[in-house]
């Protein structure tokens, strides 16, 4: 039964959060199939002085490879990319990464929004979106842009989030496609993973 009308056209999913997104996306990233296909590119708010252990906590509970993405690295499949501390996270034409350190933006380096509105810049409509809860606004004009460009948009359920303003922020702008809470986004994910040989 395909409860979401999925098909295989998807090349990547993008997924921003800031405050209280961290036992979401762990619990995610933990519950996926061993055999996800997809790249799962990540822009999550975190302290820019602390260089270390955000990657090493989440491989601890990651069935994927979780790394930090050099300037210029192309996206491979089955991998997950976290956005380095203090560094604007872009995906680009050629499909590959470029870092930065411009201005803040919603006061947040890495800016969710960046990484979210390049994202469906290249990927267009094979793009999936996802929004887990945050304190800020940094992700609603990124998930708008994804939903412009046709890719499919996914905001975690705002009555299970710790902080609901980042995914109520998306859904006053945008037609959001799926709320969900996190057992839904891994079931979502698995199901879609089910459609790529």
């Amino acid at each position: 039964m395909n409860k979401y009308n999925l098909n295989n056209k998807y090349k990547a999913i993008v997924i921003g959060g800031s405050a209280g997104s961290f036992q979401g996306i762990t619990k995610i990233l933990s519950n996926l199939s061993p055999d996800f296909k997809l790249p799962l590119i990540l822009c999550l708010h975190r302290l820019k002085h602390v260089r270390n252990g955000f990657v090493e906590a989440l491989s601890l509970k990651s069935v994927m490879t979780v790394c930090e993405p050099y300037d210029k690295e192309n996206v491979k499949k089955g991998k997950v990319y976290l956005a380095p501390a203090n560094y604007h996270m872009s995906v680009e034409l050629g499909n590959y990464f470029s870092l930065s350190t411009e201005e803040m933006v919603n006061n947040s380096r890495p800016s969710i929004d960046i990484t979210l509105g390049t994202s469906g810049y290249v990927y267009k409509e094979k793009l999936i979106g996802i929004l887990l809860s945050g304190a800020n606004k940094d992700g609603a004009l990124g998930m708008k842009n994804i939903k412009n460009k046709g890719g499919l948009t996914i905001v975690q359920d705002p009555k299970e989030c710790m902080i609901d303003t980042m995914p109520s922020a998306a859904l006053d702008i945008t037609e959001i496609d799926y709320i969900l809470g996190v057992d839904g986004i891994i079931s979502f994910l698995n199901e879609l993973n089910s459609h790529y040989k």
